[in-house]
C-alpha cells in the first residue's frame, strides 16, 4: 500500500499537478493539506476525476483557508473530522480528518502556523497539538498521522538553523510538543529510513530557494509500530515541487510491503545545490495559516 501526503496549497491551482501525479504515482491513500476549498466545491471540482481512478475521498474544508482531505482505493471508513476538545482560533478549524484505509488509521492533519513565538496563534498551534495527540492516543494501534505539522523535528531539517533563530516551526516548545506525540509510539520513517541525508519537503517560493534547495523538512508521515515495520520505501517526490505552477510543498511517498519504484532515496532527484549558505533569509512558510 502506498502512503502518500501532500500539501497543495489550493487545490483548485493545483489541480493540473495533482491529477497526472494520481496517474504517474499512483498512490492508495493521499492525504491532502490546503485544500482551500468548501467540501462541496471539493466534490464538485475532483469527485468525478477522483471516482474515474478508483478513489473514495472525504473532504473537511472551509473554502478560503486551511482544509484537509483523504483519497483512498484502500477502503474510507469510520471517517472523522475534526479533533475532539481542539480549540479554534477563535472558531474550530478544518485542519484534521480521519479514516480507516486498508485496516490503517489515517489521519490527515494541517497544524496550525504559530505566526510568531508567544503570539495567540503560536499558543493555539501548543494546545491544538495536544488535542492531537489525544485523539490519536484513544485510536487503534495502526496508525500514521501524515501532514504539513509545521514544525522542523530537529536543526538538521532545516537549511540553515542560523536564519531561523526567531521564528516558529523551530522552538523548543513546538518540537517538544512533536516528540510528545511521536512518544506514543509514533516513528518518523524518512528520518527512520534516511537517518544522515539532506531532505527537505518545503521550498519558499522566493525567487531561488527550491534551485538552491534552502528548504525546509515540515511535512511528516508518522507511523506507529505495526505500520512502520511494513515500510519498505520512504522519500520525497521533489519532482512535485518543479515546473510550471507547483505547491511550495512536495509529496512525502512511503510504500508498505512493497516498493514499485524501489528504494530510491529521500531526493529526487538529488538536491541541485546542496551546499548551505549561511544567514540566509528565512524561508519559513510565509502564509498566515
Amino acid at each position: 500500500m502506498r502512503v502518500t501526503t501532500w500539501n497543495v496549497n489550493s487545490a483548485k491551482q493545483r489541480l493540473p499537478r495533482l491529477l497526472p501525479w494520481l496517474d504517474q504515482r499512483q498512490p492508495d491513500v493521499v492525504c491532502l493539506q490546503e485544500t482551500k476549498l468548501a467540501d462541496d466545491a471539493f466534490g464538485e471540482l475532483l469527485g468525478p476525476e477522483l471516482a474515474a481512478r478508483g478513489y473514495e475521498f472525504v473532504s473537511h474544508g472551509e473554502g478560503r483557508w486551511n482544509g484537509v482531505a483523504i483519497l483512498s482505493r484502500a477502503g474510507l471508513d469510520d471517517v472523522a473530522t475534526d479533533l475532539p476538545g481542539a480549540p479554534g482560533f477563535p472558531h474550530p478549524e478544518a485542519r484534521a480528518v480521519a479514516a480507516t484505509c486498508g485496516g490503517v488509521r489515517v489521519h490527515s492533519v494541517y497544524v496550525p502556523n504559530g505566526r510568531t513565538p508567544d503570539s495567540d496563534h503560536y499558543r493555539y498551534k501548543l494546545a491544538w497539538l495536544a488535542a492531537l495527540r489525544q485523539a490519536v492516543a484513544a485510536g487503534p494501534q495502526a496508525a500514521v498521522v501524515c501532514g504539513d505539522v509545521n514544525i522542523a523535528p530537529t536543526d538538521a531539517d532545516v537549511f540553515d538553523p542560523a536564519a531561523f533563530v526567531g521564528s516558529t516551526h523551530v522552538t523548543p516548545a513546538e518540537r517538544a510538543a512533536l516528540a510528545d506525540l511521536q512518544s506514543l509510539g509514533l516513528r518518523d520513517v524518512v528520518r527512520d529510513r534516511w537517518p544522515t541525508q539532506r531532505v527537505f519537503t518545503y521550498w519558499d517560493y522566493r525567487a531561488g530557494m527550491f534551485h538552491q534547495d534552502l528548504g525546509m523538512r515540515i511535512d511528516l508521515i508518522l507511523a506507529s509500530a505495526p505500520v512502520a515495520d511494513r515500510v519498505r520505501a520512504a522519500w520525497v517526490d521533489r519532482h512535485a515541487r518543479k515546473g510550471t505552477g507547483p505547491s511550495d510543498h512536495a509529496p512525502v511517498v512511503v510504500d508498505l510491503d512493497e516498493a514499485p519504484d524501489g528504494d530510491i532515496g529521500p531526493v529526487v532527484p538529488p538536491p541541485s545545490a546542496p551546499a548551505t549558505r549561511r544567514g540566509a533569509r528565512s524561508a519559513g512558510p510565509s502564509s498566515p495559516s
